[in-house]
């Protein structure tokens, strides 16, 4: 389990590169609207995610239309339990920069973890995750 969440980890932070240069490429190099690179830089990290996930975290050797529809389906899942921790979490905390931080951390580690458990036992259930 623990080399599992070790490449769990890992993809997270190929993922977060992948994402951050297509985001600067588009944004300061070719100045697109920040909101259209950042649209952009998350759907070719999404992606790039998907393929990192199955092949390297899960080892996944099934059809990829039978995965990428679960995971597409579990990354939308994870962002709306990111959003209502966030807007729960926001709620509870009250105003002020260290309550937002604490809101959106909780948020985010609301999202890898439901993100990771989804993968495991719904997406890329059934294969072998050592």
């Amino acid at each position: 389990m623990i080399a599992l969440l070790a490449r769990f980890s890992l993809v997270g932070i190929v993922n977060s590169a992948i994402g951050l240069a297509v985001i600067t490429v588009l944004d300061i190099g070719f100045h697109l609207s920040p909101a259209l690179a950042n649209a952009f830089g998350y759907l070719i990290g999404i992606c790039a995610s998907f393929f990192l996930t199955r092949a390297f975290v899960f080892r996944n050797r099934d059809g990829i239309a039978s995965r990428a529809w679960r995971y597409a389906v579990a990354m939308a899942s994870a962002f709306l339990l990111n959003q209502l921790v966030l807007w729960s979490a926001g709620r509870m905390l009250g105003a002020g920069a260290m309550s937002h931080l604490g809101a959106q951390l909780m948020g985010m580690a609301t999202y890898t973890i439901s993100n990771f458990l989804l993968c495991r036992y719904w997406v890329f259930a059934g294969q072998n995750t050592q």
